[in-house]
């Protein structure tokens, strides 16, 4: 019995040594990776689309290449059966080593934080061009293309912001602008595609 128990033990901590190698972070060089900020173009009349007894309303079709500042996953909180995955991207110079290695940058409960000591870029241009995404995959494939991204990567996302709400009453709006900041200014993101640009 101690046998298969020590057995079992190893098979799971070289699982989580893979994971976490599958995962490692990349480090490109310095240099601004994704020029452009998100593009947004609005829906004045949204599409509801079903996930179990979730109702999503697409709010405005959203597409954005970008850089993953960092990662988190969701298992057991009120929306993980939604959005197993958080990711926090950047763009203009929140894209380049250059300036991300100046500012400390976590996750934790659906938020985004970043510290900085001095500042390389105006705190402004930092809130406006980086942003929490909740990522609802739309499918299997897409489910499996956001669990291998990794921070430092990176990605081109394609799909909708929407809002999401169930017949208890639970809901989850999306945030319409990358001009705010706190609580509920992160994108609820339908994600219908996810592709590793670079490195």
């Amino acid at each position: 019995m101690q046998r298969w128990v020590l057995v079992l033990l190893l098979l799971v901590a070289g699982w989580a040594a893979l994971h976490g190698w599958q995962r490692r972070p990349v480090h490109p060089p310095p240099g601004m990776l994704a020029p452009d900020a998100p593009q947004q173009m609005d829906i004045d009349h949204g599409v509801q689309l079903q996930r179990g007894d979730t109702t999503l309303t697409t709010r405005a079709r959203f597409e954005l290449t970008a850089r993953v500042l960092s990662r988190e996953d969701y298992r057991f909180d009120a929306g993980a059966f939604l959005a197993p995955e958080d990711l926090a991207l950047g763009w203009g110079r929140m894209s380049d080593s250059a300036v991300l290695a100046k500012i400390s940058i976590t996750q934790s409960n659906r938020f985004y934080y970043w510290h900085v000591d001095q500042f390389p870029i105006p705190r402004r241009e930092i809130e406006t061009s980086s942003a929490n995404m909740h990522m609802i995959p739309a499918d299997k494939t897409v489910r499996r293309a956001l669990e291998r991204v990794r921070i430092g990567q990176l990605v081109h996302v394609e799909g909708f912001l929407v809002d999401a709400r169930r017949p208890n009453g639970w809901y989850w709006h999306t945030s319409m602008s990358r001009e705010d900041t706190g609580d509920g200014a992160c994108e609820l993101v339908f994600v219908e595609q996810v592709d590793i640009v670079a490195p």
